[in-house]
């Protein structure tokens, strides 16, 4: 193994796409030269030329809808957004048409596109740059949501996204681009819709999305100094959502603390939360579920409220230290 950062292992994953597949692409703004808005695609076109890796004009409408286009045709584009905000001009192409089109068409079609998307917040990058939108995209029925916390795993679902013959929303948070994992120099493919363990422990689960994995984990080993043991599941995919990995850790800890940064008004945590309350394990709770989100306010600029937005180390260690607390009483 060697340590690489998050945006080295994305980087490596299109190289090695963008080597093994004459029909992979990639189209965005400022992926050539420049090589991306956070560097993902830097000395790819240099490496592969400008027919495979195509700087696009400013039209997220136009990008998407020739990828959609070229998917139908053979081709497997990947397409880089470079906030995840600006999906909002896109909608049409990926609600109504990528996600849409093997069904409509029997089957006899498919759309085997790859939108790469930088999301959140702590940048200071304000409402328009910041959002966590991956729920949106998790409501369409024909799109498949991934969300990687790791190097590690990023670079093992990006090549299984690309390898997948549905479109796939592949979401990086950019404050994970320069934190560092284990990744192996052999190329590996990671299964879609398969949680991950990133922790064992007895006391409580926390569920956690993105960047929020990472917090968890923080608080996890600040909450092992005081003698309380918890299990952190990374759910890596939101669709599929791999509910048995999830239900299996909530029947051992009987207390569970669902957490992503996207607000949580109507967020992915509520479908997690629904997915647990309707099982059998619901009934065995020894506390009632708690969800952590972001505050339902556009994404302040200034640092010091942006960090206010969205759940902190001190959430969960609150969270978990209040949990049982009521349990005992």
């Amino acid at each position: 193994m060697r340590i690489i950062t998050y945006l080295e292992a994305i980087n490596e994953a299109l190289d090695e796409a963008l080597a093994q597949d004459p029909k992979v692409f990639l189209l965005g703004e400022d992926i050539g030269i420049y090589g991306g808005g956070f560097g993902a695609t830097k000395g790819l076109q240099a490496k592969y030329g400008k027919e495979r890796v195509r700087d696009t004009p400013i039209s997220e409408s136009a990008i998407v809808g020739a990828a959609v286009g070229a998917a139908m045709t053979g081709m497997r584009p990947i397409v880089e957004l470079q906030f995840s905000d600006f999906i909002t001009v896109a909608m049409d192409q990926l609600v109504n048409q990528a996600a849409k089109i093997h069904y409509m068409y029997s089957g006899k079609a498919s759309v085997p596109l790859v939108m790469r998307t930088a999301g959140g917040s702590g940048t200071g990058a304000a409402a328009q740059h910041s959002q966590s939108l991956e729920n949106w995209m998790a409501h369409v029925p024909g799109l498949k949501v991934i969300q990687p916390s790791t190097a590690y795993d990023a670079r093992g679902l990006l090549l299984a996204a690309i390898q997948d013959n549905n479109p796939v929303m592949f979401y990086e948070h950019k404050l994970l681009y320069n934190t560092f994992s284990d990744v192996p120099e052999a190329s590996y493919v990671l299964p879609i819709g398969v949680a991950d363990i990133k922790k064992t422990g007895e006391d409580v689960t926390i569920i956690a999305t993105g960047i929020m994995v990472n917090k968890a984990l923080e608080a996890a080993g600040i909450a092992e100094q005081k003698g309380i043991s918890v299990e952190v599941i990374d759910p890596r995919t939101l669709v599929p959502l791999d509910k048995e990995t999830i239900l299996n850790s909530v029947a051992k800890t009987k207390r569970v603390i669902v957490a992503t940064e996207a607000v949580k008004n109507s967020g992915f945590s509520g479908e997690i939360t629904s997915v647990i309350a309707e099982s059998e394990i619901a009934m065995e709770l020894k506390a009632p579920i708690v969800r952590l989100g972001g505050e339902f306010v556009p994404m302040p600029a200034q640092k010091m409220l942006e960090a206010h937005a969205i759940p902190q180390v001190t959430s969960f260690l609150e969270a978990i230290e209040d949990m049982l607390a009521k349990d005992k009483h």
